[in-house]
């Protein structure tokens, strides 16, 4: 099988991107999933199995510890995901604020 010529594809990220990109073992996907943070609600922009980022009116610290439920639905039923973990990373996004979580301790119960 014979292939094409090679073709490079040029992106740009800030030095924020590039540095969480080399710190991250677990693969990113975006998602829009339900965050229930105790105080707000919120919804995830992207989750990845040992963390997740979302955005809030909420002011937080680097290295503070959150716990917080996601909502999944699976194919045997709602779960909640309850999790604690240390925030990592808070950025300005326009009016937002944009939380890195990284997660420390799950488990995942059924909805009853």
């Amino acid at each position: 099988m014979r292939r094409g010529p090679r073709q490079r594809i040029f992106c740009t990220m800030d030095a924020n991107e590039k540095r969480d990109k080399r710190q991250r073992k677990e693969e990113r996907v975006s998602a829009t999933l339900p965050v229930n943070l105790g105080t707000a609600k919120v919804i995830t922009k992207d989750v990845s199995a040992s963390g997740i980022f979302f955005e809030t009116d909420a002011a937080y610290a680097i290295d503070s510890t959150i716990s917080f439920t996601v909502e999944l639905n699976t194919p045997g039923g709602k779960r909640l995901l309850k999790c604690r973990g240390s925030i990592v990373r808070v950025e300005r996004r326009g009016e937002k604020v944009g939380v890195a979580v990284k997660i420390t301790e799950s488990t995942l119960e059924a909805v009853q």
